[in-house]
């Protein structure tokens, strides 16, 4: 009777409890060992190493390598059963198998180690959706499927409803085989970029070969939109890249129509991937009717060192008929070049560039950025900087250019440089104990500057001549800083400003009797011969100054116990300085030159150093000016009713600005013997209600001839009213505000936090049956600029002067999560006329974009209507109609 309980127990119960104890064999691959000792059980943390042999044609016993030679862990959160053999191991809900770096996850998992084969199933849910879908590992490649079948060995797999992700875009495939760890082979699949699990759109491949990250190659496809096939056009093949780094590959061009220039094809090209440091791209337009253009852009980068980019951009555009009065032909460029330094590099050494331009026709004629086409005015700069160590001194280069697109007028400086001195105290003691003396605040500093420019209109840069037409010169500038001091609450500050320029050509006058010189300078008479003397000459001149300044405050309580307002300051800073110059207009200066003028005798005095590069000769006359300014700001302190927390008796109020500031200035000199005032300048800058208004104005105390040159008579003895403050030459008035929807989403993520809402009663919270409504909210924004400018009369023929008044609107509103629209205009209100105006409305359409733009009128008066897919490596999957705003007008 005992030995048939032992054998009941070692038959029966053995295995079970061998089961619970999850014991873990592990079998050494060196090991020859038959295989049907692997029929042991195991659990999900086993782990197996299996070890093939086999005998060579000579009879020895020869060792191969396994073909599951890792271990292969595996776990469930439901069931797993082991087969009595060992073979097969079932795996259920929530399953998992890891090999290597394969990794797969489902509902159901079958492992066959007999086989080397592992099966893999989704569940479907109460509803009929298909959960828990295995999700197959490899490396950084990841994809879904609902069924899949995967040999160790061969590392194929047949594989079915799966979706895998390719760079951009997306294969859903009923049936796909595995050949390679990479390389999948499908038939009657879908490519699309569109995320969503049923694409609104896709191309579909009757045959196709993946190869991840490198390429997909394809057999006949055809496009299907909303599940409706357009079978024409057919594609025969296709060869879609797909690669995670960048590669070298052909440009597809744009094409399309325009009324002037033709059929075209545009922005087609090669891009080359040259190294991890640069690239390269080279694009070009073609048209049908002769007008042509080229492109390269290149980028480059060296890390922890410098980066940039740098674009060439060149255009020839034919308009008319060869042979007609419309017909034109107009070559423009562009030239754009970007670099910065990484701060680190050098501390001591910067180089940056920052290059925009074109000549004064390219973004008329070939911008395609609104932007673009609005910027009248361009500026360049190429810096080179040098700090010398643990000395005072440091070293800048600069090429500058500057140009305005509506006169062609351009401007260049090559080189400017610079070299500076930072303030020292020579009387300053090394090794200095106590406070610092009276004299060892005395300190100087250096300024060298070095220019070399022209300013002319494009077409005559190139043929100018250096010597004549180029302005240079060398400018040194010693300032010499006294101590300042201080008699009660006025500081003091005296100073010594000496100023020396070099220049290396100078101009001689001379009357000729009989002679005419009409390309004479503006403001020299014909008759007057000028000689240009070439050589080093030396303008110096000096001044002396003191300024003296203080603030002072006035403040103002009210009496009434319960005002909100518990102060008002008012800070007011004037400041007065005296500054004297002698009278450089000497003859043993040689700056001013006295020439006859007209057969009757008459003498003017002509500057010898005219059109200097840093300004004429010094001028003619002592000046002994006192130069006064009055700085006011106004603000008061009142009580923040909008909360009611704060205890603090001081937090209880907050700050307002009245004014922001208000200046005025001007300047008396004592020596002169007229016209000794200066006009007064006058600024403001305030907010209100939110809006930031400036304002200012230039008032002339003095009245005008009948040729409105100023004459000594002031203008509160010749007026009345408001006209006696002065004549005003000049005024500006700006503000502008933005206007924007409430974000009810920050708005529930900062609750009690809005200083604007007091508290109140809880709003009533609507049933969950309202939770599925549509929020018919619209985020919008609004806003507007309004600027006001008056240039006072300057001749007989304006005598009212002139007013220009501009006003900008712009806005944008979503009118759902899908569609937006957007607006902006300018109008002059002076002409009644409105500028650049445009309209712009977008909707999403998920995976492509439906855009219209439309400009009504003037110069830029177009519109163009858009779907394209939105993924950028399908831009030129689009549909496109648009009328261009070169077929306005006959060039």
């Amino acid at each position: 009777m005992l030995y048939k309980i032992i054998i009941t127990y070692l038959f029966l119960v053995a295995p079970f409890l061998i089961l619970a104890q999850e014991p873990t064999i592990s079998v050494a691959p060196q090991q020859q060992v038959p295989d049907s000792i692997l029929s042991e059980y195991i659990s999900a943390q086993d782990t197996i190493l299996i070890d093939s042999t086999g005998i060579d044609t000579m009879g020895m016993v020869k060792e191969e390598k396994p073909v599951i030679d890792a271990p292969i862990d595996y776990a469930a959160t439901d069931s797993m059963i082991v087969s009595l053999d060992g073979q097969k191991v079932y795996l259920y809900n929530q399953a998992k198998v890891t090999y290597q770096n394969i990794e797969l996850e489902a509902y159901y998992i079958e492992l066959d180690l007999e086989t080397k084969e592992i099966y893999a199933e989704g569940v479907l849910d109460s509803v009929g959706e298909m959960t828990q879908k295995p999700m197959f590992r490899q490396g950084s490649e990841e994809y879904e499927s609902e069924t899949m079948r995967y040999n160790f060995e061969t590392e194929k797999a047949f594989i079915t409803k799966v979706v895998s992700a390719q760079g951009e875009g997306f294969i859903h495939s009923d049936r796909t085989k595995k050949i390679g760890e990479e390389v999948f082979i499908t038939k009657d699949a879908k490519y699309t970029t569109c995320d969503a699990d049923h694409p609104h759109f896709y191309l579909h491949l009757t045959k196709a070969k993946v190869i991840s990250n490198e390429k997909i190659i394809t057999g006949p496809a055809y496009m299907v939109l909303e599940d409706f096939p357009l079978y024409f056009p057919i594609i025969p093949f296709g060869y879609f890249p797909n690669s995670p780094t960048y590669s070298s590959g052909i440009l597809i061009p744009k094409y399309g129509e325009e009324q002037n220039r033709g059929f075209f094809l545009r922005d087609g090209g090669y891009y080359w991937a040259a190294s991890e440091y640069f690239d390269l791209a080279v694009q070009g337009d073609i048209y049908s009717r002769g007008s042509w253009g080229a492109r390269m852009k290149t980028n480059y980068k060296k890390r922890y060192k410098f980066g940039g980019n740098f674009g060439f951009e060149y255009a020839k555009n034919k308009y008319g008929e060869q042979g007609l009065d419309n017909y034109s032909v107009g070559t423009q460029y562009k030239i754009l070049w970007s670099h910065s330094q990484d701060a680190k590099a050098n501390p001591n050494q910067t180089f940056s560039a920052s290059v925009n331009v074109s000549s004064s026709g390219y973004d008329k004629q070939n911008a395609y950025n609104m932007n673009d086409y609005l910027t009248t005015t361009k500026s360049s700069s190429i810096s080179y900087s040098r700090k010398f160590e643990n000395t005072p001194f440091n070293f800048s280069m600069n090429l500058r250019h500057s140009q305005n697109t509506k006169d062609s007028t351009m401007s260049l400086s090559l080189p400017e440089m610079t070299f500076n001195m930072a303030k020292i105290y020579p009387l300053r003691k090394k090794n200095r104990s106590g406070s610092v003396k009276f004299y060892e605040k005395f300190g100087i500093n250096y300024t060298a500057n070095f220019r070399n420019s022209i300013n002319a209109k494009e077409s005559e840069i190139l043929s100018s001549s250096f010597a004549t037409d180029w302005k240079n010169g060398i400018r040194h500038n010693l300032p010499i800083s006294f101590p300042s001091f201080n008699l009660g609450t006025v500081n003091f500050s005296p100073g010594i400003s000496y100023n020396e320029k070099w220049y290396f050509k100078k101009y001689n006058y001379n009357y000729v009797e009989e002679g005419e010189f009409p390309d004479n300078p503006s403001g020299i008479p014909d008759n007057v011969q000028i000689d240009t003397i070439t050589g080093l000459n030396r303008v110096y001149d000096y001044s002396y100054s003191i300024s003296a300044s203080t603030n002072i405050y006035g403040f103002y309580a009210p009496r009434n116990p319960n005002s909100k307002i518990q102060r008002i300051r008012h800070k007011m800073t004037p400041s007065v300085s005296f500054s004297y110059r002698p009278d450089f207009g000497k003859e043993h200066y040689g700056y001013w030159q006295e020439v006859q003028v007209d057969d009757e005798g008459n003498t003017r005095y002509f500057d010898t150093n005219l059109g200097g590069i840093y300004g004429g000769s010094p001028g003619r006359g002592e000046s002994g000016s006192i130069n006064f300014s009055v700085n006011n700001n106004l603000e008061m302190k009142k009580l923040d009713t909008r909360d009611s927390t704060k205890t603090d008796e001081e937090q209880k109020y907050k700050k307002v600005k009245i004014i922001d500031n208000l200046s005025i200035s001007s300047s008396y000199d004592l020596i002169r013997d007229s016209l000794n005032l200066a006009p007064f300048s006058i600024r403001a800058r305030t907010t209100v209600a939110g809006v930031s208004i400036n304002m200012g104005t230039t008032v002339d105390p003095y009245m005008v001839d009948e040729n409105y040159r100023r004459i000594h008579k002031y203008a509160w003895n010749e007026r009345s009213g408001i006209g006696k403050l002065g004549r005003v030459t000049r005024a500006n008035l700006s503000f502008g505000m933005n206007f924007n929807s409430k974000d009810k989403k920050k708005g529930e993520n900062n609750e009690g936090n809005n200083e604007d809402e007091t508290p109140g009663p809880p709003e009533e919270v609507l049933p969950p049956i309202f939770d599925d409504y549509l929020d018919f909210s619209m985020p919008w924004d609004f806003g507007f600029d309004y600027s006001l400018n008056y240039t006072g009369a300057t001749s007989a023929s304006n005598p009212n002067g002139r007013v220009t008044q501009t006003l900008g609107l712009r806005g944008n509103i979503s009118i759902t999560n899908k569609w937006q629209m957007s607006a902006m205009t300018n109008f002059d209100i002076q002409e009644g006329e409105f500028a650049l105006t445009s309209f712009r409305l977008n909707r999403d359409l998920h995976c492509w974009n439906m855009s219209f733009n439309f400009v009504p009128f003037g110069y830029r008066k177009s519109y163009s209507f858009t779907i394209s897919a939105s993924s950028s490596m399908l831009q030129d999957l689009k549909i496109q109609k648009q009328q261009s705003h070169y077929d306005n007008f006959n060039f």
